[in-house]
């Protein structure tokens, strides 16, 4: 006996609540169902349904099957579907949203090997500083560097650490003196990003478990972190910013790091996503690609 398929006709039968809409929904003879249902029931050593003139009734044990049978078949219908994805080539149209930073700075780094493996894939890029509805705007993967991920109903994968950097230009030190200690800070003005609850507040901390917290007077603020950072390229304050903003200036000497035994709270670079009872090829795909890139450090 197929047991898989008379699982299958099993629930059509119950679903339909006959063996004649069954048979005809199937397109086989009322005996042939009845017959499979039957051998299913010898199999499993107990009577499923109740058999009368105008309608079926599940037994007892035949209502825990049936659970069990939905459970079993969908699970089998969403494998079957995963699998035969997973075969196909990553094809159409992937959304994927990302901050303005990251956009500007880290998509040209990866973005063109990644399209230039899968060609029959187009890349629709969102770049937005705001956190959107990935369902509502449908966004496929949405990559974001945060230090907490609010509850919700999607799924973070974490992809790598994002260290946060106090910096300032060399420029700006040499007008202005080099701080040496946190409490040296409030002379100093702070190149602030609105978007925080906070921007002119600054918490610090040492290997030594040493914490302060200190709050800078402000020169200038922004919505923009690459306006920010053009502000502090250009001499105007000291600014903290997550490495991948200031990584390249760091390593060129346009900006030099301030308090450097000191740390600021750490973050995240997750890839957000709708949760699925399966991930599209190009999903997939992306999702892969970005956690073998950073799964090396880059900043």
């Amino acid at each position: 006996m197929d047991q898989f398929s008379a699982m299958q006709t099993f629930r059509r039968v119950v679903d339909l609540g006959s063996f004649s809409a069954a048979a005809n929904q199937a397109g086989v003879s009322h005996t042939v169902l009845s017959r499979q249902v039957k051998h299913l029931e010898r199999h499993l050593g107990t009577q499923l349904l109740t058999r009368t003139t105008r309608r079926l009734h599940l037994t007892e044990a035949g209502a825990l099957f049936y659970r069990h049978c939905v459970q079993i078949l969908e699970q089998m219908q969403a494998m079957t579907l995963e699998l035969s994805e997973h075969q196909q080539q990553p094809t159409g149209t992937l959304r994927l949203g990302v901050s303005t930073a990251f956009g500007e700075l880290e998509m040209g780094r990866w973005l063109p090997d990644f399209v230039e493996r899968h060609p029959l894939l187009q890349i629709e890029l969102h770049c937005s500083d705001r956190f959107v509805d990935l369902l509502e705007e449908q966004i496929d993967v949405c990559l974001r560097v945060i230090d907490h991920l609010p509850d919700s109903s999607l799924v973070a994968r974490r992809l790598t650490a994002s260290e946060v950097v106090l910096v300032a230009a060399p420029r700006y030190l040499e007008r202005h003196g080099t701080p040496t200690s946190p409490e040296e800070l409030v002379n100093h003005p702070l190149l602030g990003y609105s978007q925080l609850l906070h921007p002119q507040r600054l918490q610090l901390a040492r290997d030594t478990g040493e914490r302060c917290e200190v709050l800078m007077p402000r020169r200038l603020s922004a919505n923009s972190p690459m306006a920010l950072r053009a502000a502090a390229i250009g001499a105007l304050g000291i600014a903290s910013f997550d490495r991948f903003i200031v990584h390249d200036a760091l390593e060129d000497g346009r900006l030099v790091p301030v308090l450097g035994t000191w740390m600021l709270p750490g973050r995240s670079l997750y890839a957000v996503y709708p949760q699925s009872r399966y991930l599209a090829p190009k999903v997939r795909a992306l999702l892969d690609y970005v956690q073998a890139y950073y799964s090396q450090a880059r900043w």
